[in-house]
């Protein structure tokens, strides 16, 4: 078999084949055509075969046809191609890539009612399965999988859009206005296949709002990782858009719902809200201290001492204990059901101190939690069962003395076990 010579053509209005039926998607969308730029025709050639040839070519034509796409964008741009993946889309059209595509969105578009909870909770869905990137296919909830596609799933429009229309869904606002669910959207009129991409804003990541959570579909999969803004290429040309159908209002919701927010609500550059109302909480929990002017939306060292202080007082470590809220903090907050926060005490050294939680005072815990309590059991005159030290390691010379102290109180059973909770620490440091 002779094989096929490939070249730029226009698509017949009565053709049924793939490619033609492809351009003809493709032009109902783009009104403009591609670049000019010498190299950029060869990318287009490139495209083209893989889109006529269909089931013929295999897996590495159609990398290879991806990687002249890119080298394209470094030719017309007159350097090396962008280190970021590249993300050319799919064109206007209904969910799971039934039908022929619509016409592209106007400022009439309906939209419907969402939060910003929900926003980024479809957003997380596809990080977690790290949906591959295409703009051919379709995930099983119907959405394409490009950068498009992804916002038009994580805002639930009901359709799959493209960059070209998705501003419709939403309301330009300034980049400062920022709030999770939002996105930063970059449209290239003059050439859409040109570096356009839009992400959605996940929170910023540093004070100075010079980096932003980015949660975006791309090469070679959905994932969400901190961006300077507003994006890697094409900075200054992204616009801040808001969706018309949230539920919580312009400030990102007031925070007053029970369910968790989820993580990218809190830490370093995130200021909502919830970040206010976590703090209130700790507050009612004992954690006043840490605060010297009360909660507030943004998030602050304070914070994430008092979270840490109120996970200790659980008795969590490690991880559970990093000063972020998780889902089980934020409930035991919520509830209030959790140990509160234990009041600061001297620890002889003229640093407050608060209980740093069971969890450190068991066989097998080496930890400086132990020496200070050794320090502490000496000084009020219960370490005779020391032969040496006291040191870093949890031994029984420290369970006998911490009893001898616990039953010196008055204390009597499980009171006085020899295991320090958060009124033998008070008393110790008192």
């Amino acid at each position: 078999m002779t094989a096929p010579v490939f070249e730029e053509y226009e698509p017949a209005a009565d053709c049924g084949c793939a490619g033609c039926a492809r351009q003809r998607r493709t032009a109902a969308v783009l009104p403009v055509r591609y670049g000019g730029h010498p190299a950029a025709h060869g990318a287009r050639r490139a495209l083209v075969l893989v889109t006529a040839a269909g089931v013929v070519l295999s897996c590495g034509a159609a990398q290879a046809a991806a990687t002249a796409w890119a080298a394209s964008r470094g030719a017309r741009a007159g350097t090396a191609p962008d280190p970021q993946p590249v993300t050319p889309q799919g064109a206007v059209g209904p969910l799971a890539g039934g039908g022929v595509p619509g016409p592209p969105a106007s400022t009439s578009t309906a939209v419907r009612a969402t939060t910003r909870d929900e926003i980024m909770s479809r957003a997380e869905k596809w990080v977690s399965a790290r949906v591959p990137y295409s703009t051919a296919a379709y995930w099983s909830d119907g959405y394409r999988q490009d950068c498009s596609g992804f916002v038009s799933m994580a805002w639930d429009l009901g359709s799959n859009e493209w960059t070209g229309s998705l501003a419709a869904f939403g309301t330009k606002i300034a980049r400062a206005d920022l709030q999770r669910g939002d996105i930063l959207l970059f449209h290239n009129q003059a050439d859409p296949a040109a570096g356009s991409h839009v992400t959605v804003f996940g929170g910023w990541t540093d004070s100075t709002h010079s980096h932003y959570l980015a949660y975006e579909q791309t090469r070679p999969s959905t994932r969400k990782a901190t961006t300077p803004m507003a994006y890697w290429s094409n900075s200054s040309q992204y616009v801040a858009y808001r969706y018309k159908g949230l539920t919580t209002g312009q400030a990102g919701g007031n925070g007053s719902g029970t369910s968790f927010p989820g993580a990218s609500a809190f830490g370093p550059g995130a200021d909502n809200p919830y970040v206010t109302r976590l703090g209130k909480l700790l507050i009612a929990q004992g954690g006043k201290r840490f605060y010297r002017v009360g909660a507030g939306p943004r998030w602050t060292d304070a914070d994430r001492q008092a979270t840490r202080a109120f996970q200790l007082a659980q008795g969590w470590k490690g991880e559970e204990a990093d000063g972020i809220p998780g889902p089980d903090t934020w409930e035991l907050l919520v509830k209030g059901t959790g140990r509160t926060i234990p009041a600061a005490t001297g620890d002889g050294a003229g640093q407050a101190t608060a209980f740093p939680g069971r969890g450190f005072f068991r066989p097998g815990q080496s930890n400086g939690h132990v020496q200070r309590l050794g320090a502490g059991l000496v000084k009020k005159g219960y370490g005779k069962h020391y032969a040496k030290g006291p040191g870093r390691r949890w031994t029984e010379a420290d369970r006998r003395n911490v009893e001898a102290f616990q039953k010196a109180q008055g204390w009597r059973g499980s009171a006085a076990d020899g295991y320090p909770g958060p009124e033998t620490w008070r008393r110790l440091f008192a």
